[in-house]
């Protein structure tokens, strides 16, 4: 992925969900920490610290308690810094799942703010 600056709104939602995908399906957080996520990253979730050491560290914890876990992209949305995916996070196949909202806000092309609903 091309790295740019701005409210480019197609790059912002495939930043966006890209990260998820890497971290969520591909099970690789610390890759997609190391690519898109900024330092200064703002963690809103109560469960996850702030930066990239707190979300590589929930987010590893969590596949590992959850090995077969899945996130199927219902749709992106994007408004000026902002990109919000809608998914269907599952746990393991036999798991009924839970719907989540992720938002992010992106400043110089990484991911910088995280807020999420589930």
């Amino acid at each position: 992925m091309q790295t740019q600056v701005g409210n480019d709104l197609s790059y912002n939602k495939q930043l966006a969900k890209e990260c998820l995908d890497m971290i969520f399906n591909q099970h690789k957080p610390a890759q997609a920490i190391a690519q898109y996520i900024g330092a200064n990253y703002r963690q809103h979730n109560p469960n996850a610290p702030d930066g990239p050491q707190g979300i590589l560290a929930y987010a590893s914890d969590y596949i590992k308690a959850n090995p077969q876990l899945s996130m199927d992209f219902k749709r992106v949305i994007t408004e000026g810094d902002l990109a919000a995916v809608r998914s269907h996070l599952k746990p393991n196949p036999e798991d009924r799942g839970m719907a989540v909202v992720d938002i992010f806000r992106v400043e110089d092309g990484k991911l910088v703010k995280h807020l999420d609903v589930m």
